[in-house]
């Protein structure tokens, strides 16, 4: 290791059970992170400060101002930004001797066993179970140790899954039908800060070699009683006999962004490129207007390629209730960059 490198991991030197060698086998490791949302931020940021040699960052959303509660390591200036690219701008700052990779996509059946043969651990910090069977099936197909964690309302969750004979993620929920509802309920800000980090220091122990993991067990941690509990689970050998992965995976549909018209002035004053779409019919407009592009939603889900992908977009109308439609038409044609004004102009004093 060079002099920087032994300066930069001093403490981590210090250690016996890290020490020279361990510092070594984090410097060759490669881990991807699939999500760099409110789990993904925290462990991009301290496997980076950890000196992990090359990282992956899967994400194929954006940053949105609502993001910014609990994903710190975004800033006000990346709303609208590929998440990808700002995470990995932002951590080359904080580690410039990490080689990072960058997947600005949404992990699908088609991608997922190219993207994390590359690796040796994987991280799984998405929001939704279609993605996170998905990332626990490729992993048993490639036998790739993967870190898991999830988060809801103020409980985090933190296991490590795929090791030796250990379970697997489908040992933990075998049937999907019994996994509650996809919906946001909110959740406490520091809540990801804290699972994150729990997350992260299972991949260091699993780089490294040290300690004992979380494997065949599952930490839940409560913010509001300050409680730690853990869980034994039980491996079952059927779990582990994947031979491919099925792009009906159970599906949760995302959850159709909104914005306050405060969040969009803030945005609009931010970014210049800002696309605003008017989703009424041309008489409604003639009454009253906040501007932007008329295109009525029925014209909108004839021709969705009227949309520009490559944008920002704000859709609005009346009350709420056709944007919202619009939007989740468009994100089921692959837009993301799409949002409707919550509560439409019935929500804006006059």
């Amino acid at each position: 290791m060079t002099e920087i490198e032994q300066e930069r991991y001093s403490r981590h030197l210090l250690l016996p059970e890290i020490g020279l060698e361990g510092q070594q086998k984090l410097k060759n490791a490669r881990v991807l992170v699939i999500g760099a949302g409110g789990l993904g931020c925290p462990v991009l940021q301290y496997l980076t400060a950890a000196g992990i040699g090359t990282i992956g960052v899967a994400d194929g959303d954006t940053v949105a101002l609502s993001n910014l509660q609990r994903q710190i390591l975004f800033s006000t200036a990346d709303v609208g930004k590929p998440k990808a690219h700002a995470a990995i701008a932002r951590l080359q700052e904080q580690n410039p001797l990490i080689q990072f990779q960058a997947h600005p996509d949404f992990l699908t059946s088609e991608n997922a066993l190219e993207w994390l043969a590359g690796y040796d651990v994987v991280v799984d910090g998405s929001d939704n179970f279609a993605t996170r069977y998905l990332v626990n099936d490729a992993c048993v197909m490639l036998n790739k140790p993967l870190v898991f964690g999830s988060i809801y309302r103020f409980e985090g969750q933190v296991s490590v899954f795929n090791v030796g004979d250990g379970p697997t993620y489908r040992c933990l929920y075998p049937d999907p039908s019994d996994l509650p509802a996809c919906a946001e309920a909110g959740v406490l800000g520091v809540l990801p800060g804290i699972t994150g980090c729990l997350m992260a220091n299972e991949v260091i122990k699993l780089v490294t070699g040290t300690g004992e993991l979380l494997s065949g067990k599952l930490l839940i941690f409560n913010a509001m009683q300050m409680q730690f509990q853990t869980f034994g689970l039980v491996a079952d050998p059927a779990n582990k006999r994947i031979t491919g992965l099925s792009a009906d995976q159970p599906v949760c549909a995302p959850p159709v962004l909104e914005i306050t018209y405060d969040d969009y002035v803030e945005r609009l004053e931010q970014e210049t490129d800002l696309l605003l779409i008017d989703v009424r019919e041309p008489e409604e407009a003639a009454r009253r207007t906040l501007g932007g592009q008329l295109i009525p939603l029925a014209q909108v889900l004839a021709q969705p390629d009227l949309i520009p992908a490559n944008r920002a977009v704000i859709l609005y109308c009346q009350s709420g209730v056709r944007s919202k439609k619009a939007v989740e038409f468009l994100q089921a044609h692959g837009l993301q960059q799409v949002a409707s004004l919550k509560g439409g102009l019935s929500a804006i004093p006059v």
